[in-house]
């Protein structure tokens, strides 16, 4: 098992200004961290690689799509956008080392049509997310398709629809993860939810039903830990928490308040309640 930490708490921009803090996370106790990409700088990103290996610490990434660059626009234009912006983030991972391109890559966050998913748009989200997973296979590196709530996306709102994803476009550089904060909203049973789709999980959130310190919300995490435990994963548990220090981050992900001492403490606490819960 592999205890990490999305940087998206402190920062949606990884720099040099914050290797003071990923020592920082080393010191905690954690393995690796994940990095946000929506700036596509490939030489920033090559320096960030060479501090993590020089700390070792782990790595995987996070990126989203928009509106312009949306997997499942019936614009092939925009299609194709949405596939060289995955192709970037596939470049600035293989310049970190990061293993894992995770988040809502299937379609625009926060865009909606008014219904559900249709299968026009089913078909050209398998078609340009298997064209960058062929890309991915290149770079060695898996992407990570994030099914999100219903107040997010209306593409992949349950593990049982990300799971089918992932195995019609059945391209082993294509998976799915398994995030608490959005099968606590989208999931009736989260025991059976997981052992639907664990063939297809490689990557877990652990994120608290406010966004804030996990094990202090109501997410059910007693039950979350003994299906890891029962299904056998041993990858990556990555924090994903989300405070007041970025207004853009803040406004995105409806976060009004301050609900933790501090981030210090929100790491040090995430990082115990985690392993008490694998103990």
């Amino acid at each position: 098992m592999k205890y990490g930490m999305n940087m998206l708490l402190w920062t949606s921009d990884v720099n040099e200004e914050h290797f003071p803090l990923l020592e920082q996370l080393k010191t905690i106790g954690y393995d690796g961290v994940e990095l946000p990409i929506f700036d596509m700088d490939v030489a920033r990103f090559e320096k960030v690689g060479k501090e993590l290996s020089r700390l070792e610490l782990g790595r995987t990434a996070v990126t989203i799509c928009t509106d312009t660059e949306n997997p499942i626009s019936p614009d092939a234009a925009i299609r194709a956008a949405a596939l060289a912006r995955l192709k970037k983030a596939i470049d600035c991972c293989a310049a970190a080392g990061v293993s894992h391109l995770c988040g809502p890559i299937h379609s625009a966050i926060g865009s909606f049509s008014g219904q559900g998913a249709t299968p026009d748009e089913w078909n050209w989200a398998k078609e340009t997310l298997s064209k960058a997973a062929d890309y991915a296979q290149q770079n060695n590196v898996t992407l990570v398709c994030e099914y999100l709530n219903r107040f997010e996306c209306y593409f992949l709102t349950c593990a049982a629809d990300d799971a089918r994803f992932c195995r019609e476009v059945n391209h082993p550089n294509l998976k799915m993860m398994y995030d608490t904060f959005h099968a606590n909203i989208e999931e009736k049973d989260l025991a059976a939810a997981m052992k639907g789709c664990w063939d297809q999980v490689v990557h877990v959130h652990i994120s608290e039903n406010d966004r804030s310190t996990p094990g202090e919300g109501h997410v059910d995490f007693d039950t979350t830990f003994k299906m890891l435990k029962e299904l056998k994963y041993d990858g990556w548990l990555m924090v994903e928490a989300f405070g007041l220090a970025l207004p853009a981050i803040a406004a995105a992900t409806k976060i009004w308040r301050r609900m933790f001492p501090d981030e210090t403490y929100l790491a040090t606490n995430a990082l115990k309640f985690m392993k008490q819960g694998m103990a």
